[in-house]
């Protein structure tokens, strides 16, 4: 297939996104019986989730998986949104904590011309994953720091780019500092698209990278073998087998159980019929859920 994006190589781009994968770390190790407990799952949530929600079993316990795992992945697509930018020409990615802090930093001589029709040189780029991701405080400060970034140079404007933005836009960034309403015509809200407009040239480039990335990441785990972790859950299995050992005629109710078990094996009541569970079968799967839960300290 014809590689469209002309910002980006077709290498550069699957070397990024390989090492964006990379980057999910030991949030793709598979989850089993324990690591899905880690935190103490709450049954009656999950029961009540799954019959209101009218979900299987099946669902309910890939949903929970999945937010475990998504909890975490917000700073990897991060990286995926910034990083990006070192293979855009005139686009510069600090190293963290280095050059002021910034996320990028876009420098052309022949100018970038704002929406107002002012020139300057250089853009300086906080990037954030969501428009709601910052608090008041969180928002003065960075403001405050675009504000000093201006004092010492005249010649550029700071971008606040947002990938998730209301909608698609670049204006003035109004927010609250100390109490008062602050706004600055080269300090501006930018959403991603924006962005990669202004720096590609390109006026859809966003979308045409969002059309090919698909393709490039089911390449790059096709491709990637024992070098790319693909997880293998057997929570569901693990549950399954836990609700067989149940003397329960109800399927339901018997894995009703199992999940009951994942909070309340050491509670009174439950946690007789773990013993019990565990003495008359044995299971590797509850008697490490059983003990795993005995080990926790008490806070």
């Amino acid at each position: 297939m014809e590689w469209k994006l002309s910002f980006i190589s077709e290498e550069d781009f699957t070397n990024h996104v390989k090492a964006t994968i990379d980057k999910y770390g030991e949030k793709l190790e598979s989850f089993d019986i324990v690591r899905f407990n880690k935190n103490i799952i709450d049954p009656i949530k999950m029961i009540f989730d799954k019959t209101v929600y009218q979900s299987s079993w099946e669902e309910i316990i890939s949903n929970e998986i999945f937010r475990q795992r998504d909890k975490s992945n917000n700073n990897d697509i991060g990286y995926f949104h910034q990083r990006i930018f070192q293979y855009v020409s005139d686009c510069h990615v600090p190293d963290n904590g280095k050059e002021g802090g910034w996320d990028v930093i876009y420098q052309k001589d022949s100018g970038i011309i704002l929406p107002e029709g002012e020139t300057v040189h250089t853009i300086y780029v906080e990037m954030k994953n969501k428009h709601n991701t910052m608090n008041s405080s969180a928002a003065g400060k960075t403001y405050i720091k675009m504000q000093n970034q201006l004092l010492t140079d005249d010649d550029c404007a700071c971008f606040l780019v947002e990938a998730i933005a209301k909608k698609s836009q670049n204006i003035k960034w109004t927010t609250t500092v100390d109490g008062k309403n602050v706004s600055h015509k080269k300090i501006r809200r930018v959403s991603l698209d924006q962005f990669y407009a202004l720096v590609t040239g390109q006026e859809d480039a966003l979308f045409q990278m969002c059309m090919i990335l698909p393709r490039v990441i089911e390449k790059v785990i096709a491709d990637g073998g024992d070098d790319v972790k693909i997880p293998h859950d057997s929570v569901l299995t693990e549950l399954k087998r836990i609700a067989g050992m149940n003397d329960q005629s109800d399927e339901n109710l018997a894995m009703a159980m199992a999940i009951y078990l994942l909070g309340f094996s050491t509670y009174k009541g439950f946690d007789k019929t773990a013993d019990i569970m565990i003495t008359g079968n044995g299971d590797n799967s509850l008697k490490r859920l059983y003990e795993y839960a005995k080990r926790l300290p008490v806070s």
